[in-house]
């Protein structure tokens, strides 16, 4: 296939706008898949993500179209996903592509991951060609949409495409529209070989899998490759294409979408984002790809059973070329033993991702409560970075500490404008801007801690306002704060798994709701339980687990009362030396009741 003939584009849309069923329709009018091989949502391969309805990863395949000059076109289709947390994959597929599809659903209008993925195509310099979906509803109100387009993207709202996913009215028009608008791949005479690895994984039999977009040159089985930011050499085994199942061929050309297999068994020597170049006659240097994934959201992940920690390091490594935003490195607590401390893009990342341990590779996990990264300027100048609230210096040597700040985009319906304000205000929100984007339609622009946002905030929002609002946000920077580590201490021990950073004003509050939750989940004991929240030295909050009570006196029939005496005095020495050499297992719902910190 010539490079004029080439177009790379992919789906872009706020979550559930129909990308998926816009693609499955593509699939069948091109005749990619035939009647008996289409089912719903074929590109989303995970049973997680047919649970619950939702894209995870983004998903590549090769369409071939006849245009209306009669010639057959190479489409190469990215589905993406459309939540906040994996902005990162949308940003992988624009990378290796020349257009998007911007998808707006007729019967909610602009939501605000389009516009967040409206602002990431623009930094790729992208061609976007505005669709609207779903105008085969009732509800449906393509007017408005286009209206919406106009004002609130940006682009002509007037010739943005009007089609039905599930009908297949309008698809047609759509894949000419793709011919017509998307430039083909640019061409680079003589450029020695460069393809970006947009996407990987592991196959046990085959080694790691990298997916690839060509951008210079061509790569063919039997060649030697290097990848450039490794410097590793491999042959080439097998080159193929995505149609959506692998298909060898003998050639990825230039502007192609394709696999490659080399025998690459180790894990680490691979990474998202690199360049492939051949080994002798390389490339000056590598792609500039994409920005790097920069997790906002740590948690500590350990095995129930010490034993599996082999196997679970395993498996972080395999979900880790698999998941290139999620960050990984081992960890030791005093309570839990030795396990990882992972970041994530947001909260449904992390829920997905262990998920996704438990499920595909048969884990058997203690998760930690989710914690951001804060800067801490120590007194002597040095800066640190803090993902770890049990790595916090000593109150004496901190300076000053700083935590992550967010611009968000809310969009809700008018009739709930006070619930969100009353919300955001609760959250330490900063207001800075509020309009209607339609009669009916309201979007605010705040700035939040991070740390305010990572807990319930998004289930709140959801709470307040029936479910209709939607939510977007960006990390803008770093601001000081008046912050202090609470630690939890049970039995007398601190438990560093439950330790947290909060705002000073909120350490009392937050210390006696976390130690009332912890009271209704630690198990009794034969000896009492003390359960405290500290600030430093400072007892903020006390809670007593009662010990469980056995009648030593049962067998006393009468008689002298010393006698009962006597016993309950042997039974309270007991419980004493008990106290002080026993040991309290802390349940996995201890360390998620600080997610629900909550008055209900």
């Amino acid at each position: 296939m010539t490079q004029p003939r080439i177009r790379n584009f992919c789906i872009i849309a706020h979550i559930d706008h129909g990308k998926s069923t816009l693609a499955d329709r593509l699939l069948e009018m091109t005749g990619t898949l035939t009647q008996r091989e289409m089912r719903e949502q074929v590109l989303d391969s995970m049973d997680l993500e047919r649970e619950r309805g939702i894209t995870i990863k983004a998903q590549a395949v090769r369409l071939f179209h006849r245009g209306r000059d009669g010639e057959i076109y190479q489409l190469n289709l990215i589905d993406t996903p459309g939540h906040v947390d994996f902005t990162y994959e949308v940003s992988r597929s624009l990378a290796a592509c020349e257009g998007a599809l911007l998808v707006v659903d007729a019967t909610q209008g602009v939501e605000a991951q389009t516009i967040a993925n409206v602002y990431l195509a623009m930094e790729h310099d992208l061609e976007l060609i505005p669709v609207i979906n779903k105008t085969d509803l009732p509800a449906s109100d393509v007017a408005e949409a286009r209206r919406q387009i106009t004002e609130a993207v940006g682009l002509d709202g007037d010739h943005a495409l009007s089609v039905s996913a599930k009908t297949g009215e309008g698809c047609e028009a759509l894949l000419q529209a793709v011919i017509d608008r998307v430039p083909p791949p640019p061409i680079r005479e003589n450029a020695p070989l460069r393809a970006l690895i947009f996407d990987a994984t592991y196959d046990n039999f085959r080694g790691v899998i990298c997916y690839v977009r060509v951008v210079d040159g061509e790569l063919k089985v039997g060649e030697k490759i290097r990848f450039m930011r490794g410097g590793l050499d491999f042959e080439v085994s097998e080159v193929g294409v995505l149609h959506p199942g692998r298909v060898p061929i003998e050639t990825l050309s230039s502007g192609e979408v394709g696999y490659v297999i080399a025998g690459i068994r180790t894990l680490s020597d691979v990474r998202v984002g690199d360049t492939i170049t051949h080994a002798r006659k390389s490339a000056p240097e590598p792609l500039p790809g994409y920005k790097e994934a920069k997790p906002m959201v740590f948690a500590g992940v350990y095995p129930v059973n010490g034993d599996d920690y082999p196997s679970l390091k395993e498996s972080v490594e395999r979900l880790q070329l698999n998941d290139a935003a999620f960050f990984v490195e081992p960890e030791t607590s005093d309570a839990l033993g030795f396990g990882f401390r992972c970041g994530f893009l947001g909260l449904l990342h992390m829920e997905i991702i262990q998920e996704r341990l438990e499920r595909e590779y048969d884990q058997h996990l203690l998760f930690t409560a989710p914690s951001v990264v804060y800067q801490v300027t120590m007194t002597d100048g040095e800066l640190l970075r803090v993902e770890n609230p049990s790595k916090l210096p000593p109150v004496q040597n901190i300076e000053m500490i700083e935590e992550p700040y967010i611009d968000a985009r809310i969009f809700f319906p008018k009739d709930y404008v006070g619930n969100v304000l009353a919300l955001c205000q609760s959250k330490k929100g900063i207001q800075h801007e509020m309009s209607f984007i339609s009669p009916e339609r309201v979007m605010v622009h705040y700035e939040f801690p991070l740390c305010e946002i990572v807990s319930d905030f998004h289930d709140k929002l959801k709470s307040v306002t029936s479910g209709y609002a939607s939510f977007d946000y960006e990390v803008s920077g770093y601001r000081p704060g008046n912050l202090v580590r609470l630690d939890i201490l049970v039995n007398g021990e601190p438990v560093d798994a439950l330790s947290m950073i909060v705002h000073r004003e909120d350490a009392t509050y937050r210390g006696r709701l976390l130690c009332k939750k912890l009271k209704e989940i630690v198990p009794r004991q034969m000896f009492q339980v003390a359960i405290q929240a500290a600030v430093g030295g400072k007892i903020m909050a006390r809670e007593t687990v009662p010990a469980m009570r056995k009648d030593v006196t049962a067998k006393c029939y009468g008689g002298d009362i010393t006698r009962k005496r006597k016993l309950l005095e042997k039974q309270r020495e007991g419980k004493k030396r008990m106290k002080q050499f026993g040991k309290v297992e802390i349940p996995q719902a201890a360390f998620m009741a600080v997610l629900r910190l909550s008055d209900d």
